[in-house]
C-alpha cells in the first residue's frame, strides 16, 4: 500500500477532509500539545503528481494559525475556497482564501472572515448542511449542546438541549432533509429535525454503554446510520426499526473514535481507533476488519473518503501525521 503522506511537527492531527470540489486537495485541522493547550493550526494539503507522473508526499499549501486548537474542520458546499474550523475555545471560525492559486500568491488571508462565538466549552464536532442547508453549519460543544447557524448571521438560529454530557459528534443526514444525528459521552445517539426551534430531540436511545464519539450516516440507504464507542464497537441503525442495532462489529478493546462509510460502496466503512488503526469494514464479507492498518504511532482521530477518487481515504492522528492512500483490499476486489 503505497501512502501519501504530511508530518505536521509539534502540531496533532484531529480532523482532515477532502475538498468536495478538487480532487487533489484537502485541510487538516490540528492543536498543540494534544489539544489540551496551546494553539492550533490549519493546513491545506495537496497530493498533485509530479511532471514524471510519480506521486510525491503531501504538499503544504497554506497554514493558518488560531490561538486555540482546533478539533474539526469543514468545507463550504457551494464556495470552493471556503471552510469552517472548530476551535477549544467555544468559537468556530469560517477561512476564505482555501485555494492553490490564492496560496501560492501568498494572498491566503491570515485572519478568518468570521467568528462565530456562543459555546461555552470546547467545539468537537462541526458539519456544514449540504442540499437543503446550504447556508447552515451544526457544532456540537463538550458544554453538552449543539447549535444551528445562519454563516450570514453572527448569531445562531437555534440551540439544541438532549445531551446529559459531552458531545463528541454531529451529522447531517445526507439524504433526508432537515434531519441530523448527534452522539455523547452520554451513551446516547439523538436525532434531531433541524427545523424544530424547540430545540429538543426528535429521538433519544441508549447507543451503547459507554461513551459514544462518533456517528455517520450511510450515502446509500437513507435510513441507516452507524456509531463508534469506547467500548469498541461499532453499532448500525436503521431509522425503521430503533428499538435495537441492526448490526455490530468489533474494533478492540479500544474506543473507536471516528467512522466514515464510503460514498462509493454501499457496504464500506472505515474506522479510526484509539488502539492506533484504522480499520476497513466491508459489510458483505462478514463482522471481521478486511484490513487493519497501522501507520500510526498513536491516537487516529481523523478519517475522510475522497469523493472524486474511488476509495481513496485519508487519515490524521496525534501522532502528527496524515496519510492519504487506497486499502489493499478494495484495490484487490478490483474496486479502485
Amino acid at each position: 500500500m503505497q501512502s501519501k503522506t504530511h508530518t505536521t511537527t509539534d502540531r496533532h492531527g484531529y480532523s482532515l477532509r477532502f475538498s468536495p470540489f478538487e480532487a487533489n486537495y484537502l485541510l487538516l485541522a490540528t492543536s498543540q500539545l494534544y489539544g489540551l493547550a496551546g494553539g492550533g493550526s490549519l493546513f491545506l494539503l495537496s497530493q498533485n503528481a509530479t511532471t514524471d507522473g510519480q506521486s510525491p508526499n503531501l504538499s503544504e499549501l497554506c497554514r493558518l494559525e488560531w490561538s486555540d486548537g482546533l478539533f474539526d474542520v469543514a468545507w463550504c458546499p457551494y464556495a470552493a475556497d471556503v471552510a469552517a474550523t472548530a476551535s477549544g475555545d467555544g468559537s468556530l471560525q469560517i477561512w476564505s482564501g482555501l485555494a492553490a492559486e490564492a496560496a501560492a500568491a501568498q494572498e491566503t488571508p491570515k485572519q478568518p472572515l468570521i467568528c462565530l462565538q456562543e459555546h461555552k466549552n470546547e467545539i468537537y464536532s462541526l458539519d456544514w448542511g449540504e442540499q437543503w442547508n446550504y447556508h447552515t453549519l451544526l457544532s456540537a460543544s463538550w458544554d453538552r449542546t449543539l447549535k444551528l447557524w445562519d454563516c450570514n448571521r453572527q448569531h445562531s438560529i437555534t440551540t439544541f438541549v438532549g445531551h446529559s454530557d459531552l458531545i463528541y459528534c454531529a451529522k447531517f443526514s445526507p439524504l433526508i432533509a432537515n434531519l441530523f444525528a448527534s452522539v455523547s459521552t452520554d451513551g446516547q445517539l439523538n436525532l434531531w429535525n433541524s427545523l424544530d426551534f424547540a430545540g429538543k430531540p426528535l429521538m433519544s436511545i441508549e447507543a451503547h454503554a459507554s461513551e459514544v464519539l462518533a456517528c455517520d450516516w450511510s450515502h446509500f440507504d437513507r435510513n441507516i446510520l452507524v456509531t463508534g464507542g469506547s467500548d469498541g464497537l461499532i453499532r448500525g441503525w436503521d431509522l425503521r426499526k430503533m428499538r435495537t442495532h441492526v448490526f455490530e462489529l468489533y474494533s478492540g478493546e479500544f474506543a473507536v473514535r471516528r467512522l466514515a462509510c464510503s460514498p462509493h460502496s454501499s457496504t464500506v466503512l472505515a474506522s479510526a481507533n484509539y488502539d492506533f488503526t484504522t480499520r476497513i469494514w466491508n459489510l458483505e464479507r462478514g463482522e471481521s476488519p478486511q484490513e487493519i492498518n497501522e501507520q500510526h504511532t498513536e491516537f487516529v482521530c481523523g478519517l475522510d473518503w475522497n469523493p472524486h477518487r474511488a476509495h481513496q481515504l485519508a487519515d490524521c492522528g496525534w501522532d502528527s501525521l496524515a496519510n492519504v492512500y487506497t486499502p489493499k483490499c478494495l484495490i484487490q476486489d478490483g474496486a479502485a
